[in-house]
């Protein structure tokens, strides 16, 4: 019988001529199928053009280097009229008391991860300057500083508000895979200006949980054997350690306002009982400390000063 032309040899020939064809058959379906589903999964339709997706460059990083940590002074509703207006903007904020859904904290999120917020301002961190670009910010709904007759105070973080922003903030440094030494606070990143999110923040709560750096404390201590914690240090010395760890501070030794600031900036973050800003060998060798447990991943040494 002579073969019919649809269908090849399936509409006609032997047997295994026919069985042949039919598995010439599935197998090209089969390719097909598979050729249309790669499409499928990696062209995307952006409207006046196609993308193909399908070729992966290496050498790529993501928008986001720093975990950048505030507190609003005002209340919750005020906080959230004047995040969601023109000027000013951060990716969270985390109410006093957040409320539960399903057993779990609910926070704000006011930005997309992938955009940039305007929490940061006039910023630099270990080189990187005008964070904005660069990071994520968490505002936390807390009063800052207050003033009494008695002196001036800091509001207290509520057990509830920290548990919500260790939960958060432990999602994004492990998804964008942020180094503890980037997870720093307004007043790191804009000493001169900046005094949030303050001494009362909860920074080794947070690194307990695996958020942030910290100083060993046996290491601070083996650091002050036979020193006095309160005696001053060589101030350009001190400077440059900071410097070395991340801060924008001159190393030129001259011990002025804007020095004593980034003193007490470092302070307030790792010994928020004392942040005089004075240069003490306690704050040295917290900064000792601090660069032998993080000095390989840090930056390059700064160039000295002329």
């Amino acid at each position: 019988m002579k073969p019919e032309r649809i269908g090849g040899a399936l509409a006609g020939g032997n047997h295994c001529t026919r069985n042949a064809a039919r598995a010439a058959l599935i197998a090209l379906a089969t390719a097909t199928l598979g050729l249309l589903a790669a499409c499928s999964t990696t062209t995307v339709d952006r409207g006046s053009y196609f993308a193909d997706t399908s070729h992966h460059a290496k050498d790529e990083d993501s928008r986001v280097r720093f975990l950048v940590m505030h507190y609003t002074e005002i209340g919750e509703a005020q906080s959230l009229r004047t995040l969601t207006s023109e000027g000013v903007s951060a990716h969270y904020l985390v109410p006093a008391h957040p409320p539960l859904k399903d057993g779990k904290p609910v926070v704000w999120q006011l930005v997309p991860e992938s955009q940039r917020a305007w929490h940061a301002g006039v910023s630099e961190w270990q080189g990187t300057t005008e964070l904005n670009a660069a990071s994520i910010g968490i505002e936390n709904v807390n009063a800052g500083p207050i003033d009494t007759p008695q002196g001036r105070t800091w509001q207290p973080y509520p057990p509830e508000q920290v548990d919500a922003i260790i939960r958060l903030a432990k999602d994004i440094v492990t998804r964008y895979q942020i180094p503890p030494t980037r997870v720093v606070g307004h007043s790191d990143i804009a000493p001169q200006r900046k005094t949030d999110p303050g001494p009362a923040f909860p920074w080794k709560q947070l690194y307990d949980a695996g958020i942030g750096a910290w100083p060993d404390a046996a290491t601070v201590s083996a650091d002050l054997a036979g020193r006095d914690p309160a005696a001053p240090v060589d101030v350009q010395g001190l400077q440059q350690k900071l410097a070395r760890y991340g801060y924008a501070v001159a190393t030129d030794g001259v011990l002025d306002d804007r020095t004593r600031r980034v003193f007490a900036a470092f302070q307030m973050h790792f010994r928020p009982r004392d942040y005089s800003g004075n240069p003490d060998a306690e704050t040295d060798a917290i900064a000792q400390a601090l660069l032998d447990k993080y000095g390989p991943t840090l930056p390059a040494e700064p160039a000295p000063a002329p």
